[in-house]
């Protein structure tokens, strides 16, 4: 049986608002993110999304809190990231409503987070976030921190190896040099953690057209995460799922289809 495709708003969210920049820059506030998840529910989106990406102590509280009022309001999986350090902010956050929790940074500190929360809750709720950007490394790609800035010191495709074997349920691939430029995925880097990685594939990073979506897809793509071109009205939910379904995809069909 063919999974179908998932469809992914990503919300970045601080100070308890949704914003969106260019390589994580230059940020500008998107709206309300209770309300965008609500709107992205009815328009069809298979998953949400949420990156406190702020991350701080205050902002883990206006996290939950947003999570908790999310949960009321949609039908999808929820997935919630940023300044996870530990199982007990797992617990907290799944207890406030998400169904999953992404992991980045705190797990390139210290890797044995990952076994710890996939054998207390399960790997099915973990995603290992990787922010990575092309580099003279072995595989070609690199790992970053603080929005891409930063060289974390280790070559992608080893880490998502480690990450995987450690217990990991999924990849959350972001391309730091594709992000926000609606200039399509990166299609080699996608293909690069295909080939090394059996669990499912967020491809994330650089979505601008229809065609992009579907090129992340034969590329080896499971899912298919989109921030700008949703909040700023570029393309609908819907518009994606036609296209695809047509194409031949398997999408989940919904009111908006």
């Amino acid at each position: 049986m063919t999974l179908s495709v998932r469809i992914i708003p990503c919300l970045d969210v601080t100070d308890g608002r949704v914003v969106k920049g260019v390589n994580f820059t230059n940020l500008v506030d998107a709206g309300d993110p209770v309300e965008m998840a609500s709107l992205y529910n009815s328009e069809g989106a298979d998953e949400l999304t949420f990156l406190d990406i702020s991350a701080s102590v205050a902002g883990r509280e206006t996290t939950l809190d947003v999570v908790r009022r999310t949960a009321e309001e949609v039908f999808i999986p929820l997935t919630v990231g940023g300044g996870i350090r530990s199982v007990e902010d797992v617990d907290r956050l799944l207890r406030a409503g998400a169904d999953k929790v992404s992991i980045n940074t705190s797990a390139i500190a210290r890797p044995e987070l990952i076994a710890e929360i996939a054998d207390r809750f399960g790997s099915q709720v973990l995603v290992l976030s990787v922010d990575a950007r092309r580099a003279k490394t072995e595989s070609g790609f690199e790992v970053t921190t603080h929005g891409g800035r930063e060289s974390a010191g280790l070559d992608a495709l080893a880490w998502v190896e480690k990450a995987c074997a450690l217990g990991v349920g999924e990849i959350l691939l972001n391309s730091m040099d594709a992000d926000g430029t609606r200039a399509g995925y990166d299609i080699g880097m996608i293909k690069a953690v295909r080939a090394i990685s059996r669990v499912p594939l967020i491809a994330s990073g650089g979505a601008g057209s229809q065609e992009d979506f579907a090129a992340a897809l034969d590329a080896g793509a499971d899912a298919l995460l989109a921030a700008s071109i949703f909040h700023f009205g570029v393309h609908r939910i819907g518009d994606i799922k036609r296209y695809l379904d047509v194409a031949g995809y398997p999408v989940r069909k919904g009111a908006s289809l």
